[in-house]
């Protein structure tokens, strides 16, 4: 079985097709078939890997090292569809394999075209996503029709359309309903959208409309008419009050997984969506609130940390709290006595508003010498404080680097990644990094072992001595201080196969003060929360009451 469900939109961007892409995803599965998800991303940059988080949001990264748009971690998040990097193209990758055919004379001298050379390098990707157990292929189409940057994606979306027939490729249109005046809806939008569609030769047999509330029937028939989209293949994708992760369940009381597999001609089977009511019944059987602390860099954009605040959602349902998130521009925290008044609650910095004491602090990853010391307040004040904290990648080294300063009294202790001239740098470049010029896909990515210390927080966690995470990162704990930091009594609880490299950090003496150097956030699930996260807010709710 070869399906494949093209995911376009209109109108506008950030409708939310990658949550409507993967809850179809969830839906499918729930119905007992294998689905792969796919990415296309029209801009020209090879990956996400050197984007600015302020534009494009967190870089998702997959087992195998590819750096990737952040819909790829709603597709982890909603599905099981196993991801890599051929799950993530984007024009930058298209137009450099075609130019690089062009330069070996593999177009035998013939003139390279978008139509069929771009084209084709497209719907090859898209079929390398297929394996032997996949049953469905659910491609993402970036951006909105009518974008210069999408249209060879859309032209390829055509032709496998017409080259598969309808029977085994849909497409999928997701466009908005807006609302004017007072609670008027308005389908023009969506109309003009689907003939822009049909513009490019695409018919859409499935509607999503992104609207504030469910259409009605003569809306949906109005819809139809002027779609040419059978009546029962419109659909709504109204705002939730709850979670995102209701929504494949809203999909489903639509029956939207029932028209999929009737126009794709698969049999109708048995949905099991019971996983799914389970972590809603926990949602809303949440009782109490913890506040956690997120002291970062880039906390103005809620998309630089999409991954951390999903995974902490999941660990708050799993622990039964509501979790607010109490977001802290590290910089803000670097003046004497920042932290201290910031984390209490007793005294708003100039851009915070004023909140109750944090039950919890997490440092997430980050780059750049920007707000660091601010950073290492916050982890002082967790740490003299007794509060549970919790540093990723960064946040682990934030924990080194305090350590060091006011433990060892290494005042000058620093990252080299911050201050080359430091006596004491505790965090230093890795080897292999050391004459690394090109800056994208060449960090430590992707997945890796870690061996852990049992009796440690670590260990507790995952209930395993060797775990595989993710990494993204130049930096390490440096060995050359490793036996001092052992000494003074920071406990070294996780270590890379080989020993060579220190993987986590805990405070001794302390109900939960861990650091770890991989990303955990990347493979949480609101179904299965992350370990580490889980415990973390654990222990945020034990410590407050």
């Amino acid at each position: 079985m070869n399906k494949f469900i093209f995911v376009s939109g209109g109108v506008c961007s950030s409708l939310g097709k990658g949550v409507a892409a993967s809850a179809l995803g969830a839906l499918l599965e729930g119905r007992g078939l294998n689905v792969r998800m796919v990415k296309c991303d029209p801009y020209i940059n090879i990956d996400a890997g050197t984007m600015n988080p302020y534009q494009h949001g967190e870089v998702y990264v997959t087992d195998d090292g590819a750096e990737t748009d952040l819909d790829l971690g709603n597709y982890a998040r909603f599905t099981n569809s196993p991801l890599s990097a051929a799950n993530s193209i984007t024009t930058g990758q298209i137009y450099h394999s075609v130019l690089e055919k062009e330069r070996q004379g593999r177009y035998l001298g013939r003139c390279v075209q978008v139509i069929p050379h771009i084209t084709d390098e497209i719907k090859r990707r898209i079929l390398a996503a297929l394996d032997v157990d996949a049953d469905i292929v659910i491609v993402e189409i970036g951006g909105t029709v009518g974008d210069i940057e999408s249209i060879p994606f859309l032209e390829a979306a055509r032709q496998f359309i017409h080259e598969y027939g309808r029977g085994n490729a849909l497409s999928v249109h997701l466009t908005l309903i807006p609302e004017v005046g007072e609670g008027e809806l308005k389908t023009k939008p969506t109309q003009h959208s689907v003939k822009a569609m049909q513009e490019m030769g695409i018919q859409p047999d499935i509607l999503i409309c992104r609207a504030p509330n469910m259409l009605d029937d003569s809306m949906r028939l109005k819809i139809a008419m002027f779609t040419n989209v059978e009546k029962n293949a419109v659909f709504t994708s109204y705002n939730v009050d709850t979670t995102i992760y209701a929504i494949p369940l809203i999909f489903f009381e639509q029956q939207m997984d029932q028209v999929v597999l009737k126009k794709l001609g698969v049999e109708s089977r048995h949905s099991d969506l019971q996983p799914w009511r389970e972590m809603i019944a926990k949602f809303e059987a949440r009782k109490s609130l913890v506040r956690i602390g997120i002291v970062g860099k880039y906390i103005e954009l809620h998309d630089a940390y999409k991954s951390v605040y999903e995974a902490l959602f999941h660990a708050g349902v799993e622990a039964g709290v509501e979790i607010e998130l109490v977001k802290v521009d590290s910089s803000l925290l670097e003046a004497d006595g920042a932290a201290d008044a910031t984390l209490n609650g007793i005294s708003p910095s100039a851009a915070h508003v004023n909140v109750e004491k944090v039950d919890g602090v997490l440092v997430p990853g980050g780059f750049g010498q920007r707000g660091i010391n601010g950073m290492v307040n916050a982890a002082n004040w967790a740490r003299r404080n007794k509060i549970p904290y919790f540093g990723i990648c960064l946040g682990m080294q934030i924990m080194v680097i305090e350590w060091a300063r006011n433990v060892l009294n290494l005042l000058d202790a620093d990252s080299s990644e911050f201050n080359q001239d430091t006596k004491y740098p505790v965090v230093s470049l890795l080897e292999e990094q050391i004459d690394v010029k090109n800056y994208g896909g060449t960090m430590r990515l992707g997945a890796s072992e870690t061996v852990t210390r049992e009796e440690s927080n670590l260990f507790k966690a995952y209930q395993e001595t060797h775990i595989w995470e993710r990494h993204r990162h130049r930096y390490e704990f440096s060995n050359k201080y490793r036996e001092t930091m052992l000494e003074s009594g920071l406990l070294l609880t996780g270590f890379t196969s080989d020993n060579g490299l220190v993987e986590c950090v805990e405070w001794p003496d302390h109900p939960w003060g861990l650091g770890v150097q991989f990303h955990p956030e990347f493979k949480s699930k609101p179904t299965a929360a992350a370990p580490l996260f889980r415990d973390f807010v654990m222990a945020a709710r034990n410590c407050k009451h």
